[in-house]
């Protein structure tokens, strides 16, 4: 005789285990979103230093200061461009083995 006795006990810890990895995958793409945030922040950051320094508003090589302020935010600056008063930069990181980019660009309004 077939009996389902204990098919409960089964079908609970499958559905905790596919929860559990639900909930897990949640959390790393939270990361990885809040990773790429930070990029986008430090290349807005950069960029703005950037213009800064070419407006004379403070001391030192527009790309240099920008590259320092991509340091301090945890990125490396992978580009600077200088057109005028605009600076343009772009920005590298990873997380988790995915290349994470972000461009800015920052100057005076037209």
């Amino acid at each position: 005789m077939n009996s389902d006795r204990g098919a409960g006990a089964v079908l609970a810890l499958a559905l905790l285990a596919a929860t559990a990895l639900l909930a897990l995958a949640a959390c790393a793409l939270g990361a990885g979103l809040t990773a790429r945030q930070r990029v986008i922040g430090a290349a807005d950051a950069a960029a703005l230093a950037a213009a800064d320094a070419v407006r004379g508003i403070v001391p030192g090589v527009p790309c240099e200061v920008a590259g320092r302020v991509a340091a301090a935010n945890g990125a490396v600056l992978s580009g600077c461009a200088i057109d005028g008063d605009v600076a343009t930069v772009e920005l590298a990181d990873s997380w988790g083995g995915i290349a994470l980019v972000a461009r800015s660009r920052a100057g005076p309004p037209p």
